[in-house]
């Protein structure tokens, strides 16, 4: 693919930089020359010095303070043939992945004027061949569909057994039964089973009560998304440091950034996360603060992190799956955030009210999210908050507690790194000492079990559930945060930087994508983490990988007037995604963190603001940051030239020794930088063609052999048995014989032509001879609950809360010494799997009081409290005979709720594996 960037020097120079590529991106018609004044160039769009060019739209700055598009969402032509299945509870529960009904949305002739109709479909029947439309046809916009479902068949299962066995082998109770949805292709159907009940219009109803359920949608509805054609600034930023350049369109966006971080904070002065996300939300002011805003507004910053601290005085980890913590954990960015702040205003009150707030939640994540086996942690992906967006779908609540992401640990690498730096500032050198032995703890952890030589980057996550693999694909944001926080070495950070894959429209969160899941993380580009990408380009001194990002961030603030939170990665577009809102709070701040810390390079220190300034030829030339605050001077910094060394630097016309203003200094100054005019070394970035990758196998096993049906695009499969590789080269069977010797855990993996991969199975666990699990039922160990819950094994079951069973005593025989995995069978019904906040932990230790790890309790559904499953599983070590075992709700377990920490425990499952 052609890739150019032009140069903006004096002297006109164009300076073409070839891409290196994965594969080659192919356009359908040849791309046009760059415009005169081009900065940027590729086959998608085009980066004037006052503009951005994309097809037939145009985004001109007229001023610093006025920009006008005329972008609007493209019309698309849909297919006809539509593709949908329905949904019990809001769950994808009807049919196994890649399976589902069709419907041709055509209106014949001769029809009538009311709305098509679908045959009545019995729920789980498997669907007939998809039957496309007619070539060229295309779905009218405005189109009405009556869906309808035949739930009879759920309803005898109801009526004779008391529940229905979906194609997963789940049981799901009458009493827990709800809600039926349709999910499907076509807005505004959604794919997002987890928010199906957001949209009452998905839900179907049987208002004659004689089991079919109907409900009328207007499909593909005229898209009314848009964003306003021009702006102009109405806000009085002129208190915050003011930019200047060459370059019309970067100056407005900047002020257009200023203006919206205005607009971004409430009456209270804490931060609104968007124009349509009220309050304080962890990670999005963390990352703000970080990206530009402990520049901007520190005082609001303050008020911010100080909402997010609970009432025991720890962090609040406030959205992610099952519950939130401890199945995500990367609240603890809070902590990085606190530092920088620090760093930018110097005020030790701020730094001892911080401290012990942080050093209590790394406590708490201590005992119950770090690996002593790895020495990672655990927990979802930091940010990527939306469990089939970035997980395989098999994966329950737990299971992504037992996953440890890359994101995540470069977040707590960073956050123990700088609680050492805090304590060795308020003189607790013992402390520091010990949080300085996890950074190295866990940078270890990552390079040794996250790192993909061949690759040349890191893993997603390592998951499974006895035993992990690595997901190789890449994650942009954790890519980014290992070169930012240095858990990557020099060598490694550029090889990062230059061979980890973008698209066209710049770095996705993750790639390849997943197939049938519509973009929100998957398929989407977030300028906020092309802000963290393009810190580590400039850290890593590529250049080519720094100005494609600067374009990237550039081209949808220009087009959309706004800084939206993310865009379809295929098409660049607003329009598409799941969620969306303008004037987000951390787009803007990467946007203004361009100007801060990579044009003007400010790296704040203890006791000094250093200059690092990185200035892409493509945008060379002289540029101001005027009435510019740090600490208590103020300074006017005049910026020339290119590149990223400095070939001089004054302050006040004297040379100023390290490139460093000093923290004492006071009243107001004048800084100037001269860059040497020297691009660094060419380094390439790997642009490829979006891509997706197969579907997860569903994988079956009987009479010692395993067995799956082929996946769609699937060139052959590799066989793990316990994470491990068994499969020298990949096979294209569908099969494989097991040897039942010993316990083990079998997935399978889908490889297509290109050599992506498919995210490993859901594990099947084949036991050995005489390995069979045993179970300990708990309501032979403490009162059974007197609730009317189903679905329960043995003689009842036991709850578990802040008063009742908040400690249980578990004698566990066994007839032989070795590896044990141990998990709780158990039902929490206080909340969907997707939000809210009450997921139950608790403590097991021996008798004697060793701690043996957290047990970690999910919430599996909104009142599905016969929905059972399992915890996450724990490698432990028992003797031959009587041990003795203790699960405890201790202070570390304390989730983020508060008054309910509660579970139904069914039973002990006790499996040897060694």
């Amino acid at each position: 693919m052609r890739y150019q960037v032009l140069s903006a020097a004096v002297a006109g120079n164009l300076l073409v930089m070839a891409c290196q590529t994965q594969k080659p991106v192919t356009s359908a018609t040849p791309a046009p020359a760059p415009a005169p004044g081009a900065v940027w160039h590729s086959d998608a769009y085009t980066v004037l010095r006052d503009g951005v060019v994309q097809g037939p739209y145009r985004a001109t700055a007229a001023s610093a303070t006025a920009l006008a598009s005329n972008y609007h969402p493209p019309a698309r032509a849909l297919s006809p043939s539509i593709a949908f299945k329905f949904s019990l509870n809001g769950k994808d529960n009807e049919l196994a992945p890649g399976q589902n009904h069709s419907f041709v949305a055509l209106r014949g002739a001769g029809a009538g004027a009311g709305p098509l109709e679908t045959p009545a479909i019995p729920f789980g029947q498997p669907p007939a061949v998809a039957v496309p439309g007619p070539d060229g046809a295309a779905l009218a916009p405005g189109t009405a569909v009556k869906f309808r479902l035949d739930l009879r068949p759920v309803l005898a299962a109801f009526a004779k057994d008391g529940f229905y066995t979906t194609f997963r082998g789940e049981k799901i109770y009458r009493a827990d039964f709800k809600h039926v949805y349709v999910a499907g292709d076509v807005a505004p159907l959604s794919w997002d089973f987890d928010n199906l009940g957001h949209k009452p219009e998905l839900e179907l109803k049987d208002g004659d009560g004689d089991g079919i359920y109907e409900t009328t949608l207007v499909l593909a509805p005229q898209d009314a998304k848009t964003t306003a054609q021009e702006w102009h600034q109405t806000l009085n930023t002129d208190d915050f440091p003011q930019y200047k350049s060459g370059y019309p369109l970067a100056d407005a966006l900047y002020n257009l950034a200023l203006e919206e971080a205005r607009r971004a904070v409430e009456p209270d002065s804490t931060f609104r996360t968007g124009k349509e996300w009220a309050g304080v939300w962890t990670r999005d002011v963390s990352y703000s603060i970080l990206l530009a805003q402990a520049t901007l507004q520190p005082q609001s910053a303050m008020k911010s992190l100080l909402r997010k601290v609970g009432p025991t005085g720890r962090i609040v980890q406030d959205t992610g799956t099952g519950g939130a913590y401890p199945c995500s954990t990367d609240r603890m960015i809070w902590a990085v955030a606190a530092w920088e702040i620090y760093l930018v205003t110097g005020d030790e009150a701020w730094l001892r009210r911080v401290y012990p707030i942080v050093k209590q939640s790394i406590d708490d994540d201590l005992q119950n999210a770090y690996d002593p086996v790895t020495g990672l942690v655990r927990g979802e992906s930091s940010f990527l908050d939306w469990r089939e967006q970035t997980y395989p779908r098999w994966m329950q609540p737990a299971d992504i507690y037992q996953s440890e992401a890359l994101g995540t640990n470069a977040v707590h690498c960073q956050a123990n790194r700088v609680l050492a730096q805090m304590a060795r500032q308020l003189g607790h050198a013992d402390v520091a000492a010990d949080h300085e032995r996890l950074v190295n703890q866990i940078s270890h952890g990552v390079n040794q079990y996250l790192w993909l030589d061949k690759a040349g980057y890191y893993g997603q996550y390592r998951y499974g559930r006895g035993f992990g693999s690595v997901s190789p694909r890449a994650e942009a944001l954790g890519e980014a945060l290992s070169v930012c926080f240095g858990l990557a070495d020099d060598a490694r950070a550029k090889t990062v930087v230059a061979r980890t894959p973008t698209v066209l429209f710049g770095i996705p969160c993750i790639y390849p994508q997943i197939p049938g899941i519509p973009p929100y993380h998957n398929d989407a580009v977030w300028p906020f983490v092309q802000s963290f990408w393009a810190l580590a380009a400039a850290k890593t001194g590529n250049e080519a990988s720094l100005t494609e990002s600067m374009a990237a961030i550039y081209r949808p603030a220009a087009l959309f007037l706004t800084n939206k939170e993310n865009f379809v990665a295929g098409t660049g577009d607003f329009a598409g995604t799941q969620i969306n809102s303008s004037n987000m709070l951390w787009s803007l701040s990467g946007s203004l963190g361009l100007v801060y810390k990579v044009l003007f390079g400010l790296t704040y220190q203890v006791d000094r603001l250093d200059f690092r300034p990185f200035v892409p030829q493509a945008f060379a030339g002289p540029r101001t940051l005027t009435n510019f605050k740090y600490r208590r001077a103020v300074l006017d910094i005049e910026l020339n030239g290119f590149g990223n060394e400095i070939a001089a630097i004054t302050l006040d016309g004297q040379p100023l020794p390290g490139a460093a203003v000093p923290a004492a200094l006071t009243g107001r100054h004048a800084l100037r930088i001269e860059l040497k005019n020297q691009a660094p070394a060419p380094a390439p970035v790997n642009r490829v063609a979006n891509a997706f990758s197969p579907e997860t196998p569903q994988v079956a096993y009987a009479k010692n052999h395993l067995s799956w049906a082929p996946v769609a695009g699937a060139k052959a499969y590799k066989v793990l048995k316990n994470a491990q590789l068994l499969t020298a080269n990949a096979s294209a069977a569908t099969g494989w014989p097991v040897p039942t010797a010993a316990y083990a855990e079998y997935q399978v993996i889908a490889v297509d032509g290109q050599g992506l991969e498919s995210f490993a199975s859901e594990p099947i666990a084949v036991t050995g001879e005489g390995t069979a699990a045993q179970q300990v039922q708990l309501e032979t160990l403490a009162p059974k609950a007197k609730l009317p819950y189903q679905g329960f094994t043995g003689g009842g079951f036991v709850e578990t809360s802040l008063a009742k069973n908040p400690v249980l005593a578990i004698p566990v025989t066994v007839p032989e010494a070795g590896l044990y995995a141990l998990d709780f069978r158990y039902a929490n019904g206080n909340g969907p799997v997707n939000t809210e906040n009450k997921c139950a932990l608790r403590t097991l230790r021996t008798g004697a009081g060793a701690l043996l790890g957290t047990v970690v309790l999910p919430q599996r559904g909104a009142a599905e409290w016969s929905n059972w499953g399992f915890s996450n599983p724990l490698l432990v070590r028992l003797e031959k005979g009587k041990n003795e075992l203790r699960l405890a709700l201790e202070p570390a377990n304390a989730n983020m709720n508060g008054p309910v920490n509660q579970a139904m425990l069914d039973y002990l499952r006790v499996q040897r594996v060694q």
